[in-house]
């Protein structure tokens, strides 16, 4: 199989941080602090840590650092403690003890010294950030000296802090965490190593068809799982009242016609959507009107194991079940398992596949985890990110 993807290598075209000297010099980074936060306490501080070795360089090469982050989705020009950053702040002085850590939201009269740590308040809090207010870009840009993207999950956001800032900055760069989400993704996309496989999950087929058909271009097998595969398994069979999008059948029938598309060939079903509900194994063609597919079946779980112990890449999206109830659990935790024993080159990203790993206790057994959710989804597809854009025209601009 010959299926190549030589539209990438975004990598050459944006300016690397490393690249630039950052002596004493205001260094504004777009960093992403979307973590869940309750009660004052950080729940999750994966994206956080996924950040500290941008924020550490910069401070090593004695740059003034301010980092900007949104937190949720407050109303613009309202203050919410609930979304506030201070917790990060709070965090962030106990990574950084021996470094002079500020919190702050005047975007007009910042005084930041060498090697010193400004966090400022959720840029959501601010009017004009998510429309890209020119103002506003204006203000973040004239903060610095330097500004940073490093941002991948919000990237794919047109907003002041991602793109609008980069066009009115003296210089805008792209960050480790960014490169090497972009690295990662381009090796799995452009010239994977073969069989590639790649797995999507989730429950409705609409929010991931574009992805579907671009994988289905490039892999050698697509297994599909939920209400996804739910979607397909309609296509030729009555599945009771299983979640599926009766609206996409045709688009899915001519998807599975032209490509290699693994659907499940038993399922776990259920009678009502509860964690106690018994699990029955099922064909599609045995289900009944009053039940309802939640997982798939052993048959199915074993195609799957035999298909990623081939596998030299593999690209992963979305759990294949609900894996929030232990009856329905098993297929999920199957693929999971399956996926971290392989010494396949794993990318996996989605807030849901994070989960599943998190669960599973696998994150050191995947190769690499995208910190994007959204952005991950539409780099896949193929869409040009405006972040990555507003890099590129920036690098033309300033070499051309």
């Amino acid at each position: 199989m010959n299926k190549k993807n030589t539209s990438l290598n975004i990598n050459k075209k944006i300016i690397h941080m490393k690249d630039l000297n950052l002596n004493n010099k205001i260094v504004l980074i777009r960093v992403d602090f979307n973590v869940p936060i309750k009660n004052n306490k950080i729940l999750c501080d994966n994206r956080i840590k996924a950040s500290l070795p941008t924020i550490s360089f910069a401070l090593k090469k004695n740059a003034k650092v301010i980092l900007m982050s949104h937190l949720g989705r407050p109303k613009e020009g309202q203050y919410d403690k609930k979304l506030s950053l201070f917790p990060i702040f709070q965090y962030l002085k106990k990574i950084f003890p021996k470094n002079n850590v500020q919190f702050n939201n005047n975007l007009n009269n910042i005084k930041i010294k060498k090697k010193e740590l400004l966090i400022l308040e959720n840029v959501r809090f601010n009017i004009g950030e998510k429309d890209n207010n020119e103002i506003l870009s204006q203000k973040y840009a004239n903060l610095c000296d330097i500004f940073v993207m490093d941002a991948f999950g919000s990237s794919h956001r047109k907003e002041s802090s991602t793109y609008g800032v980069g066009i009115f900055s003296k210089i805008a760069c792209a960050g480790p965490l960014l490169i090497s989400e972009i690295n990662n993704l381009e090796k799995a996309l452009k010239n994977p190593k073969r069989p590639m496989i790649s797995i999507v999950g989730g429950a409705k087929i609409s929010t991931k068809f574009k992805l579907l058909e671009k994988l289905s271009k490039i892999s050698d097998t697509v297994i599909v799982g939920g209400g996804i595969a739910n979607t397909f398994l309609a296509i030729d069979h009555n599945i009771g009242n299983s979640l599926y999008e009766p609206k996409f059948i045709p688009l899915a029938k001519k998807l599975k016609n032209k490509n290699n598309i693994l659907i499940p060939v038993d399922s776990r079903v259920g009678i009502e959507f509860s964690k106690l509900t018994p699990a029955y194994i099922k064909k599609p063609h045995e289900i009944k009107k009053n039940e309802e597919i939640m997982d798939i079946g052993d048959l199915s779980i074993k195609k799957i194991i035999t298909i990623i112990k081939k596998a030299k890449t593999i690209l992963w999206n979305g759990p294949i079940g609900v894996f929030e109830f232990p009856n329905f659990s098993l297929g999920t935790r199957a693929l999971a398992e399956s996926i971290a024993k392989s010494k396949a080159f794993s990318i996996a990203g989605g807030g849901e596949t994070i989960n599943v790993i998190e669960m599973f206790k696998i994150s050191n057994k995947i190769s690499y985890i995208s910190t994007g959710g959204g952005a991950f989804l539409e780099f896949v597809e193929g869409k040009k990110l405006p972040a990555i854009k507003m890099l590129e025209s920036v690098k033309k601009k300033i070499y051309n």
